[in-house]
C-alpha cells in the first residue's frame, strides 16, 4: 500500500452502462456556385452497448473485506466495508432515476443473529415472482431469463429500519487512491456483539425515489427481495479475542525457550541451556533417558561441529556428572540423513556428486603417464544446494524436533530464539552422508564440507490464537530497539494451525506484529449507551477534537448524515462540501501494531 492515500468522493464512468445509438449524416455543398454536386444526404446509424456488472459480481472484483471473512474480534465499533477493484463500479448504475449525480447503486447491509436472511438462487425470469417485492427488471443485451442470480428476502419492517437514506447513501462510497485506485463501500450499521453477523453487498439499482428506498406494499409479513452480489460472515466477540489483547498477552509469558528449574541442581544446569529429558532407545536395544536439545539455544553454541562421521552414535556425548547422554547433534545428523533418503531424487544427486568427488580425488594422485583429461565438476548440484538451503532454515524438520516438549511453548506465548549453527551443520552433514562408507569417504567429505552460513540467525516461535485468527499477520524484525533497517527474513511459516515460526538473518533486538494495511477500517466510538461519536483528525493526521454525541438507535444504524454534519461543524467547513471522501478520511482507523523488545 502507498505511504499516502487520497480519498475521492466518487469516480463516475465516462459512459454509464446502457445501450447507445450514433446517428451520422453527411451532405455535400459546393463552395463554387458554378460547381454541381450530388445533393444526396448520406446517413448511417450504429448502435453499441456499455455492459457492466448488474446481477452478479466476479469474486476477483472484491479485493478485500473488513472484518475479514470468518473473523473473530472486537468489532462492536467497526463499520464493515468492502474494497472493489474497479474504482468506477459503485457509480456505473444509478440508485434513482438516471442522472449525472445519481447516488451509488451498491449498499452494504449488516444482519446479526436471527435477522440473517437465507441466501437463495433464482433466475432472472423468476426474480420478480413470489411474495417478496422487487420490481421486474428490464433485461439488457446479453442478459437472459435463465441466468442465475443470488437473492435475499428481508422483512419489510427490518429493511425499513436499516436501509440508508439517500443522503447517507452518497457518503457510504468513495474512491481510495494510492498506488492504484479502488472503490470502497461502507456499511452504515454496527454488528451486534456475541452473535454471528452476515454482511451482504446488495444492488439498489433504480430502487430509490426522491423520498428514499421503495419498500413496496405495506402488508402483514411483507418481505422485500434484494439482489446480493457478495457476502461474508464474522463475529464480534469480547476484547479477549482482539488483535491488541492477544498480542500484548504474549508479552506476559515472555520467558526463554527452556523448561523451568526442577529443583535438582545437576539437572537445572541442562534445563537452563534448553535441554529436555527424552526417552532414548539405544542401538543395542536398551532404553535410557537422555538429554536432547534441538536447533534453538538460549545462548552460544557450546561445541564445534564434528564432520565426516559415518554413524550418528559418533556424535553422542556423555556427561559423567549426571550419567546421561546428550543426543542433540546425533539426532540432527540422523534426521538429515533420513530426510535425504526420503527424497529419492536428492539422494541420487548426492550419490552422483560424491562419485564425481571420488573421481576427481583419484586424478590428483601422482602418475607416470598423466593424461590431458576433461575437468570434473565437483560443485554441489543445484537441486542439492536448494535442498540444503531449505534444511538450513529448518524446512522439512518435524515440529517434534524443534519443540520436543510442549511445555517449552505453552499456549498464548512467544519465545525468542537463536539458531545453533553446530546443530544445522550436523543436520546438513547427515543430509550429505549418503555414500559415505569407508574412512576414505569420510576423509574426502571433511576435505569438501558443505558450506554452512555461520552468521547469526535469530527469530521467534509464536503459539497463539493470533495465528489462525489473523492470517494476514505481518512481522517486522529489527536489530535495534529503535527500529531502522529491517533484518532480512529467512522464513515465516506456520508449523501448525496455531504455531508460527519466524527466522531472520542477524541478531534480533525488536519484533513488531501488525495487521496488514488492508485491515485499515472504519469505526466510531460509543461513549455512552445509545450514543455515537468520533474523534477527528487534524490536517497533519494527529488526533483532534471529538464530535458531539449523536443518538444511536437500537438497530445500530449510525446516523451517517448527522455525524457528517457534526464533523463539518467541528472542523469549521461547510456541510455541503464535506463529501464522502472527507467523511472517509475522518472515519478510517489505522491498522494496529504491537512491539516486542528482546531482553
Amino acid at each position: 500500500m502507498a505511504d499516502n492515500l487520497t480519498f475521492v468522493s466518487f469516480l463516475r464512468p465516462s459512459l454509464p452502462t446502457g445501450d447507445y445509438t450514433i446517428d451520422v449524416a453527411q451532405d455535400l455543398k459546393s463552395v463554387e456556385p458554378s460547381t454541381l454536386v450530388d445533393p444526396t444526404t448520406f446517413t448511417t446509424t450504429r448502435t453499441f452497448s456499455v455492459a457492466g456488472e448488474r446481477f452478479t459480481l466476479p469474486p476477483t472484483m472484491v479485493r478485500s473485506v473488513f472484518p475479514p471473512d470468518g473473523g473473530l474480534g472486537d468489532y462492536a465499533e467497526v463499520l464493515p466495508h468492502v474494497v472493489l477493484d474497479r474504482p468506477t463500479l459503485p457509480w456505473e448504475r444509478p440508485a434513482t432515476a438516471a442522472s449525472p449525480t445519481a447516488p451509488p447503486w451498491l449498499v452494504l447491509l449488516v444482519f446479526s443473529g436471527d435477522e440473517q436472511p437465507e441466501l437463495k438462487t433464482v433466475t432472472l425470469g423468476t426474480l420478480a415472482t413470489g411474495e417478496a417485492y422487487i420490481p421486474a427488471p428490464v433485461l439488457e443485451q446479453a442478459q437472459k431469463a435463465a441466468d442465475p442470480v443470488n437473492v435475499i428476502d428481508v422483512k419489510r419492517t427490518l429493511l425499513a429500519s436499516i436501509m440508508p437514506s439517500l443522503t447517507d447513501l452518497e457518503r457510504l462510497a468513495h474512491v481510495r487512491h494510492g498506488t492504484e485506485e479502488t472503490a470502497v463501500v461502507i456499511a452504515g450499521r454496527l454488528a451486534v456483539p456475541g452473535v454471528p453477523t452476515t454482511v451482504h453487498l446488495v444492488s439498489v439499482e433504480g430502487r430509490y425515489s426522491d423520498s428514499g428506498f421503495v419498500l413496496g406494499p405495506d402488508t402483514a409479513g411483507a418481505q422485500v427481495r434484494l439482489v446480493t452480489l457478495a457476502n461474508w460472515r464474522f463475529a464480534s466477540v469480547s476484547q479477549e479475542h482482539t488483535f491488541p489483547y492477544l498480542a500484548r498477552a504474549l508479552a506476559d509469558e515472555g520467558t526463554p525457550f527452556r523448561l523451568p528449574d526442577s529443583g535438582v541442581p545437576a539437572a537445572d544446569g541442562f534445563l537452563r541451556q534448553g535441554y529436555v529429558p527424552v526417552g532414548h532407545e539405544l542401538r543395542q536395544g536398551g532404553r535410557t533417558v537422555s538429554w536432547y536439545r534441538g536447533p534453538f539455544v538460549t545462548g552460544t553454541s557450546p561445541a564445534d561441529p564434528r564432520l565426516g562421521v559415518r554413524a550418528s552414535d559418533e556424535l553422542l556425548r556423555y556427561h559423567p556428572a549426571v550419567g546421561m547422554l546428550d543426543l542433540g547433534y546425533a539426532s540432527a545428523w540422523q534426521l538429515g540423513r533420513m530426510l535425504t533418503l526420503q527424497h529419492t531424487t536428492i539422494a541420487r544427486s548426492v550419490t552422483a556428486w560424491k562419485r564425481r568427488l571420488s573421481m576427481a580425488a583419484g586424478r590428483d594422485e601422482p602418475s607416470d603417464h598423466p593424461l590431458d583429461l576433461v575437468d570434473i565438476d565437483v560443485t554441489v548440484p543445484g537441486d542439492v544446494r536448494a535442498f540444503l538451503d531449505d534444511l538450513a532454515t529448518l524446512r522439512g524438520v518435524p515440529l517434534r524436533y524443534l519443540v520436543p516438549d510442549e511445555r517449552l511453548l505453552p499456549v498464548e506465548t512467544i519465545r525468542f530464539l537463536q539458531l545453533d549453527p553446530a546443530w544445522i551443520t550436523h543436520l546438513l552433514d547427515g543430509a550429505t552422508s549418503i555414500g559415505r562408507i569407508t574412512r576414505a569417504d569420510a576423509d574426502r567429505d571433511r576435505t569438501h564440507p558443505v558450506p554452512v552460513n555461520t552468521a547469526p540467525v535469530t527469530g521467534a516461535l509464536i503459539r497463539s490464537a493470533l495465528v489462525p485468527g489473523y492470517p494476514g499477520l505481518l512481522i517486522d524484525a529489527y536489530a535495534s530497539e529503535s527500529g531502522g533497517t529491517q533484518l532480512p527474513v529467512l522464513r515465516t511459516e506456520r508449523l501448525s494451525p496455531t504455531i508460527l515460526l519466524c527466522l531472520f538473518q542477524g541478531v534480533l533486538g525488536r519484533l513488531d506484529l501488525h495487521q496488514p494495511p488492508q485491515d485499515q477500517h472504519f469505526g466510531v466510538e460509543l461513549p455512552s449507551a445509545g450514543g455515537v461519536a468520533k474523534t477527528l483528525r487534524t490536517a497533519d493526521g494527529s488526533p483532534g477534537p471529538s464530535t458531539p454525541v449523536q443518538a444511536l438507535p437500537t438497530t445500530g444504524v449510525v446516523p451517517i448524515t448527522a455525524l457528517a454534519d457534526a464533523m463539518a461543524t467541528v472542523l469549521n467547513v461547510q456541510a455541503a462540501t464535506f463529501d464522502s471522501g472527507a467523511f472517509a478520511r475522518q472515519m478510517i482507523e489505522t491498522a494496529q501494531r504491537v512491539t516486542f523488545l528482546r531482553t
